[in-house]
């Protein structure tokens, strides 16, 4: 859903328009605190600025860029702004978007699967430590082992993911 800041009366017009070039609902909201409401209701993939409202009050403008999250901001002076070029800005911001959001999973990913495997690592370590014990119960040596069997298993899983 993307969210359109602007008091003009147009701006249900243009909330439209939008709708139909992108095929995504558009919610317009006539203030920044009525934004910042509709913002920590539920979650935006990108939040269209008129450029006037913002310029007649920066800090309500700043309210609303602390509760953006992960939407994408696009800003539009309605003034001078055909609406072609607001739905490229839109466009390009959605993509910009969805590239940012594909390159932080998998930045997570790769941190998550690096400190599984350095658990794995010490957890294989240990196990082989721990065969090594003198006078090790056998009991206790097909447990060990038996671990150890997992953590190689989780190993080439997270091998073969990489």
């Amino acid at each position: 859903m993307i969210l359109l800041i602007s008091s003009l009366a147009k701006a249900h017009d243009c909330a439209r328009a939008l709708q139909e070039a992108i095929n995504e609902p558009v919610k317009v909201c006539a203030s920044p605190p009525e934004a910042v409401a509709n913002l920590q209701a539920q979650e935006f993939s990108a939040v269209i600025f008129d450029q006037l409202l913002l310029d007649s009050d920066p800090d309500e403008g700043r309210a609303v860029l602390k509760h953006l999250g992960t939407a994408a901001p696009v800003y539009v002076n309605f003034a001078i702004s055909a609406m072609g070029r607001v739905v490229r800005e839109l466009r390009s911001a959605l993509q910009r978007r969805k590239r940012e959001l594909a390159a932080a999973k998998k930045e997570a990913e790769q941190t998550l699967r690096n400190e599984l495997n350095n658990t794995v690592t010490a957890l294989l370590l240990s196990c082989e430590m721990a065969l090594q014990v003198p006078d090790l119960p056998a009991q206790a040596e097909t447990k060990i082992q038996d671990v150890e069997a997992l953590a190689r298993e989780m190993s080439a899983r997270l091998g073969s993911m990489a």
